[in-house]
């Protein structure tokens, strides 16, 4: 009897309670695809950087890119060892021009830097370098 007296206004909260159900099913779905959409984008920015990285790394100009780092400095402040694509290299003595010139051009090398140590005595510095490429 109650069910028949207010079955229109039951009638009218069942469709609201649908109406409201079916906006946030609506906004989550929109939301996951903006989401979605912006992983591919971050995915294929990944991948071009990827690809621009691996281009880079199987340079093969990159042994004589790091043989220059041997010219950058007088011979007497330096340890060079270079087997096959692995440098150790000691530098010790240097002003602070000729380790910045160093620095910036180790940073600059598509190299895997496996040590760099760097240690001020006096005003001069001594620099530990291997790398692998």
């Amino acid at each position: 009897m109650i069910f028949k007296r207010y079955q229109n206004e039951l009638i009218v909260a069942f469709s609201l309670l649908l109406l409201v159900m079916a906006l946030l099913y609506k906004n989550t779905a929109v939301s996951s695809a903006k989401e979605s959409m912006n992983m591919g984008k971050q995915e294929v920015s990944e991948f071009k950087e990827l690809l621009v990285l691996k281009k880079r790394w199987l340079d093969k100009k990159t042994s004589k890119k790091v043989d220059k780092l041997e010219k950058l400095v007088p011979a007497s402040k330096l340890i060079w060892k270079k087997k096959g694509k692995k440098l150790t290299a000691s530098y010790k003595g240097l002003e602070a021009k000729e380790l910045d010139k160093v620095i910036t051009k180790i940073l600059n090398l598509p190299v895997q830097i496996e040590l760099l140590e760097i240690s001020n005595s006096n005003g001069s510095y001594t620099m530990e370098f291997k790398c692998k490429w």
